[in-house]
């Protein structure tokens, strides 16, 4: 009969997450793992296969309970008009207060970009993956806001606010005021010609 682990999988991930997230990947040492999630080395190990595996699990649950949740509104089947510049306005809100983890540390993903782990394959290709989902939820936000707006128009704003939003994060640890402004730069792109859109 298997043994049961005496620990709550999803907690462990959100700990090993933050760990990750404030630190990076190399800089997070296995004794910080330890201490962050309240399990030892070897169940760490039995668990998720290496230090590697539960980084992969605390990407993915990022993902799924950080960036996604953001992004739904810009990815139901209908999208508001102002589904965007309520998306912006929530990523403000959150570098504006320098206790939280997007005005400390940024994103998770876009940090890991600019480390070593980035020049894995899988972590690579991850990174543009999480790119590419950013730029479509935003074409669709754009979208709605600005029904007539054209494909060359689209394109530009698309990946402009893509840029901006992208560079706030990697702003936010060392200047948190620059990563307010690049997302009002967003914002006012967004909403440039809305009412006229209509």
């Amino acid at each position: 009969m298997a043994r049961r682990q005496g620990f709550d999988r999803d907690e462990v991930v959100r700990a090993a997450r933050t760990l990750f997230w404030a630190r990076g990947y190399e800089a997070a040492s296995i004794p910080e793992l330890e201490a962050a999630t309240g399990i030892r080395r070897s169940s760490l190990y039995n668990t998720f296969g290496s230090k590697r595996g539960l980084f992969d699990a605390a990407v993915q649950s990022y993902l799924d309970e950080v960036i996604r949740p953001r992004l739904r509104p810009l990815q139901d089947a209908s999208v508001a008009p102002g589904g965007l510049a309520d998306c912006l306005t929530g990523l403000r809100a959150a570098f504006e207060r320098l206790d939280s983890m997007p005005a400390q540390h940024g994103c998770l993903l876009v940090n890991t970009a600019g480390a070593p782990i980035a020049d894995d394959a899988q972590v690579a290709r991850v990174i543009a993956d999480y790119r590419a989902e950013l730029a479509t939820a935003f074409d669709r936000g754009i979208r709605a806001a600005h029904p007539a707006i054209g494909t060359e128009e689209l394109c530009q704003r698309r990946e402009a606010i893509t840029a901006l939003v992208v560079a706030a994060f990697a702003l936010a640890r060392v200047d948190a005021e620059q990563a307010v402004r690049s997302i009002d730069a967003a914002l006012r792109l967004q909403l440039d010609g809305a009412a006229s859109a209509h």
